[in-house]
């Protein structure tokens, strides 16, 4: 292996964990570094004073106008746009808590609710420990107006926030509890795992059946799961938890093909929110490394 592919080797961990974080699925990132590869082996790398920056840098701006088009693209996206799950890479080991739990689904959700500008700049100060100084000059930008940005970003991830914990011993317990219902279609049982005001979002990209817009009161969510149960009881459905993106999920195998990944936000004892990520596109990596016999179950 040359000087240049082992020093991209090195930082591809961090690169990809960057990438990902900013556009939210596993095929845009690695399309980015591998954009970014081809950048780095047009360079002459021994004249770079910190290979590092540079390569966090064209990462960061590579991924941003990935994003920019897919915001575009994603206004005539059909229904909720939910991330995909990351296979096959992981953190490192000595990654900090903070690192580890910006990669939940959940987490990733919630920044969608950011401009892809205050996205780049939140994720390289707060996450990847840049200091605005540096941020700003990989975004090429003041450092006041990074400051600003990551100071917006910070009041808007707060404000979709509250009802967001990352409990992943609550998430399992009510994960087992919601499989449990959904396997026996007991609609008491459900009742009792929702939140009088819990919310329902699903992603089935307009490929299969999904809600198409935000499903909103405790009461609506139990319905719509009460008649799922109901519907697919005799059919040959497999439910496991697993870990995916470092926090409990559960899937859902319906005739041995993939058809369901949930994960959930609680307050503790409720479902506060469940997403649910159906869009088969997005679940294809996923199926091609896991199955109900062989996958890494929670219980």
């Amino acid at each position: 292996m040359d000087r240049a592919t082992a020093i991209f080797q090195q930082h591809r961990p961090r690169l990809l964990g960057l990438a990902y974080r900013m556009l939210g699925t596993q095929a845009d990132a690695e399309d980015v570094l591998h954009d970014a590869w081809l950048r780095w082996h047009q360079q002459d790398t021994n004249a770079l004073d910190d290979a590092e920056a540079w390569l966090v840098t064209v990462t960061t701006r590579l991924s941003l106008d990935r994003l920019r088009r897919a915001k575009t693209e994603r206004q005539h996206y059909t229904g909720p746009w939910l991330p995909e799950p990351l296979v096959g890479e992981t953190e490192q080991p000595e990654a900090e808590l903070e690192r580890v739990e910006s990669l939940s689904l959940s987490f990733l959700a919630l920044l969608e609710r950011l401009s892809p500008e205050e996205r780049a700049a939140f994720l390289l100060v707060q996450i990847f420990d840049y200091s605005h100084a540096e941020t700003a000059a990989m975004l090429q930008i003041a450092e006041d107006a990074c400051r600003q940005r990551v100071h917006r970003a910070r009041q808007r991830l707060r404000e979709g926030r509250p009802r967001f914990t990352h409990s992943p011993d609550a998430q399992r317990r009510l994960l087992e509890k919601f499989r449990d219902a959904l396997e026996s279609a007991s609609v008491e049982s459900l009742q009792a795992l929702f939140a009088e005001d819990a919310v329902h979002l699903a992603d089935g990209g307009g490929l299969v059946r999904a809600t198409l817009r935000p499903l909103h009161g405790g009461e609506r969510v139990v319905r719509l799961y009460s008649i799922i149960a109901q519907r697919y009881r005799h059919l040959p459905i497999v439910h496991r938890l697993q870990w995916l993106n470092g926090a409990p999920a559960l899937l859902t195998w319906v005739d041995a093909k993939l058809a369901t990944v949930a994960w959930i936000e609680t307050d503790g004892e409720r479902i506060t929110s469940i997403h649910s990520l159906r869009n088969p596109e997005k679940l294809a990596r996923l199926e091609a490394v896991t199955n109900p016999e062989t996958g890494a179950s929670l219980s």
